[in-house]
C-alpha cells in the first residue's frame, strides 16, 4: 500500500520533509559487508545464487507479504466441521507464500544439497537475506536444516525422510509424508515444569512390542508447553523410557495411514513471530520411532539445537542490517535544524556505531559458519565452531534488540507506528535470545564445552592470536581473558563476562585482519577500550564516521 503514488499536496499543507518510500532493496548488491564475508570465508562461487536471491527478497512484495503474514497470524482449527479431531493451523495465503520462497530457494536445504567449501556458509547468507523480510517463516526453516545431522541417528529414518527435507517443493498439504512432494520436520523438547531443564521432562514412552531402542515403535504420552510449527511433518520429541530420557521421530501421520493421536491444545499469542504458529500439544499414545541410543536422546538432539542456535545468531544479525538499512534511509531524506539527520554531528556517531554493530555481527555468523563447513576435517575449527555457535548465539541475540531500539528512536514517532517496519523488527528482536536456550543457558554451555573439550581453550586462542600486535586494545584483552580462564575459581558466576569478551575479540579480530584500519581501531577502542557501556552513539571524535556509513549506504 505504500508504495502506491501518494498525493503530497492536501488540503491545507503540502507534504515536505517526509521520507520516500523506500521501495525494491537489493539485499545482496547493496550490503558491502555481506558480500566481502561470504567470500572471505569462502562462499564466493556462491555469489550467483546469492545475488539473485538478495534481489527477489528485497522486492517490495515480499516486504507486503511479511507484513500480511504477521497482521494475520495463524489459527487453530481442532475439529472440522463434522466434529472430527484434524489439529490443523491455518496460515494466511502470504506466509505460505514467503514459505514456499524459502523452500524454493533452499533455505533450509542449501548447505547439504551443495556440500563443498564455504557451502554453509552461502546457506547462511541466504538466511540472513530472507530474515530481514521476515522472522516467521525461518522457525520450521530452521528445524529442517538442523534435524540432517539428528537423522543420521537411524538409516531407515534417514532414508524416509531425507529426501523431502532436501526437496525445493514447498507442499503444505496435510497428508502423510510418502504422499508429498517434500516435508518439513520439527521439535517438542520443553515442558511446563522444566523449560530448558529438560531432564525434568515427565513425558513417558512405552514399547509397542518386545523390541526396544534405536528403530523401535513407541507410544507417547505426555505434554510439551512450546512447538512452534506444528503443521511439520513429523518432529524430534524428547520422552522417558525405562532407561531414560530418549528421542523420538514422531510423524503427523501413522504408518498405516492414520493420522497420530497428537493433540494441539491451543496457540500462544505471542509478543512478536506472529506469522509462525507456536502450541501447547498433548501426546496421548502417540506414535514414534526412537532414533539415536536409547537413554541418550539429549545427545541425539543436540544437533539439532546447534543447528537452530547458528539460525538464532544469523537472524538476529539480519534484523540488525534491516534496521540499520532503515534508519540510513530516513536520515538521509528527513531534515532537523537546517541540516540532513544523517549530517548531524551527534547522528553520525550514532549511525556509524550502529553499523558497526551490525557488520561485527554479520562478520562473526559468517566466520561460524565457516567453522561448521571444516569441523569435519579441521579438530580446531570443530572446536570454534562447538565454542562460537554458542557465543555468537548469546552475544548477537543479545545486541539485537538494543541496537533496534535505537534505531527505532532516530525515526522518532514515525518509527513507533505500525506502519512502519520497526516495530515488527524490534517485537521479533528478543526471541531469538531466548529460543535455543536463555542467556545463562548459553553462557553455562560455553564453559562446559571448554571443560570438555580439551582442544578448545588452544583452539580458541590459537585463532585470536592470529590478530595479535594489531591492535593496543585487542592485546591487551587478549591477556586478561587468556589469563582468567587460567584460573578456574568462580567462572560460572563470571561465564557471562567470559562469553561476551569472547564475542567482542573475535568480531575484533575480524575486523583487524580484513578491514581498513580506521573501522577496526574505531571498534577496538569503543568495544574493547575500557569504557564501553553497550550505549550507541559513544564513538571517539576522531573516527572517520562518513567511511564507516559510507559502506553501509545502499549503491
Amino acid at each position: 500500500m505504500n508504495h502506491l503514488r501518494p498525493i503530497k499536496q492536501l488540503p491545507t499543507h503540502e507534504v515536505e520533509n517526509m521520507p520516500p518510500y523506500m521501495g525494491n532493496q537489493d539485499l545482496w548488491k547493496n550490503d558491502k559487508n555481506l558480500r566481502e564475508a561470504v567470500n572471505r570465508e569462502g562462499a564466493g562461487w556462491a555469489e550467483k545464487n546469492l545475488s539473485a536471491f538478495g534481489h527477489l527478497m528485497g522486492c517490495t512484495e515480499m516486504f507486503d507479504h511479511a507484513e500480511k503474514a504477521n497482521k494475520n497470524p495463524p489459527e487453530l482449527k481442532a475439529f472440522d466441521q463434522y466434529g472430527n479431531r484434524i489439529n490443523y493451523v491455518d496460515y494466511h495465503p502470504s506466509y505460505h507464500h514467503l514459505l514456499g520462497v524459502a523452500i524454493k530457494n533452499e533455505i533450509p536445504s542449501f548447505a547439504w544439497n551443495h556440500k563443498k567449501e564455504g557451502s554453509q556458509v552461502a546457506h547462511m547468507a541466504l538466511t540472513y537475506m530472507f530474515s530481514q523480510v521476515e522472522g516467521g517463516v525461518m522457525c520450521p526453516m530452521a528445524m529442517t536444516y538442523s534435524v540432517i545431522p539428528a537423522l543420521k541417528h537411524n538409516p531407515d529414518l534417514e532414508a524416509q525422510w531425507l529426501p523431502k527435507v532436501l526437496s525445493n517443493e514447498y507442499d503444505d498439504r496435510d497428508i502423510p509424508i510418502d504422499q508429498k512432494l517434500g516435508g518439513t520436520i520439527g521439535m517438542f523438547m520443553t515442558e511446563k515444569q522444566g523449560g530448558s531443564d529438560v531432564r525434568a521432562n515427565s513425558t513417558l514412552a512405552k514399547p509397542v512390542s518386545s523390541s526396544v531402542g534405536n528403530g523401535s515403535e513407541y507410544l507417547l504420552t505426555g505434554h510439551k508447553y512450546f512447538c512452534s510449527a506444528p503443521m511439520c511433518d513429523a518432529f524430534l520429541v524428547l520422552a522417558n523410557t525405562n532407561v531414560g530420557l530418549s528421542c523420538f521421530l514422531v510423524p503427523r501421520w501413522k504408518p498405516d495411514g492414520e493420522r497420530n493421536s497428537f493433540f494441539i491444545q491451543r496457540l500462544k499469542d505471542k509478543l512478536g513471530n506472529r506469522s509462525n504458529a507456536s502450541s501447547e500439544i498433548e501426546l496421548d499414545d502417540t506414535f514414534g520411532t526412537m532414533i539415536g541410543e536409547e537413554g541418550k536422546g539429549i545427545k541425539t538432539i543436540l544437533d539439532m539445537v546447534i543447528g537452530n542456535r547458528i539460525y538464532c545468531a544469523v537472524s538476529s544479525a539480519s534484523l540488525m542490517r534491516q534496521a540499520v538499512v532503515q534508519v540510513l534511509h530516513h536520515t538521509t531524506h528527513r531534515s532537523a535544524f537546517q541540516k540532513k539527520l544523517i549530517d548531524q554531528p551527534l547522528m553520525k556517531n550514532v549511525i556509524a556505531d550502529m553499523i558497526l554493530e551490525s557488520d561485527a555481527a554479520a562478520n562473526l555468523a559468517m566466520r561460524v559458519a565457516r567453522s561448521v563447513d571444516c569441523q569435519e576435517e579441521d579438530e580446531n575449527e570443530k572446536s570454534i565452531s562447538r565454542i562460537f555457535t554458542t557465543v555468537s548465539k548469546y552475544w548477537i541475540t543479545k545486541r539485537a534488540p538494543y541496537l533496534i531500539f535505537e534505531a527505532l528512536e532516530c525515526h522518532g514517532g514515525p518509527g513507533y507506528i505500525e506502519e512502519s517496519i520497526m516495530p515488527r523488527l524490534y517485537r521479533e528482536a528478543p526471541l531469538n535470545s531466548i529460543w535455543e536456550g536463555s542467556g545463562n543457558v548459553m553462557c553455562v554451555d560455553v564453559l562446559r564445552a571448554m571443560q570438555k573439550d580439551k582442544n578448545a581453550i588452544s583452539s580458541v586462542f590459537n585463532e585470536l592470536e592470529k590478530a595479535r600486535g594489531l591492535n593496543a586494545y585487542y592485546d591487551l584483552n587478549f591477556d586478561n581473558l587468556f589469563l582468567e580462564l587460567k584460573n578456574p575459581e568462580d567462572l560460572e558466576i563470571k561465564s557471562r563476562s567470559i562469553t561476551e569478551r569472547l564475542a567482542t575479540l573475535m568480531q575484533a579480530s575480524i575486523f583487524l585482519k580484513n578491514c581498513n584500519e580506521e573501522i577496526a581501531s574505531a571498534f577496538c577502542s569503543s568495544r574493547l577500550g575500557g569504557n564501553w557501556t553497550g550505549a550507541f552513539g559513544t564513538l571517539n571524535s576522531n573516527t572517520n564516521f562518513d567511511e564507516i556509513i559510507k559502506r553501509a549506504l545502499p549503491t
